[in-house]
């Protein structure tokens, strides 16, 4: 069993370490912030999400669904502080929603 979590590491570490030489270590950021909002938001919300992306220190959302992006809006500072303390300050100075 420990072994199979040494390897998940490992091949985590690989990952991360080809995405930074390659420079798109802000779209794997992204898949963890879309990760995240799965974990964080109800099913059928989580489906009105159609893309994350991380441009420039901004994290762009598009949504779908004209409620949950009002709610996003609404709650942008929220949203932000929450993946700030998620994945770090210094990754993320704005949040927009499209």
């Amino acid at each position: 069993m420990k072994r199979n979590k040494k390897r998940e590491f490992q091949s985590s570490e690989l990952v991360k370490s080809f995405a930074r030489i390659h420079g798109f270590e802000d779209k794997l950021i992204a898949f963890e912030i879309k990760d995240f909002l799965e974990d964080y938001l109800d099913e059928s919300l989580f489906q009105e999400i159609v893309s994350v992306n991380l441009d420039d220190k901004i994290i762009q959302i598009k949504i779908n669904s004209p409620l949950l992006k009002n709610d996003f809006k609404m709650r942008k500072s929220f949203y932000l502080k929450k993946f700030q303390a998620q994945f770090g300050e210094e990754k993320f100075n704005d949040l927009q929603i499209l």
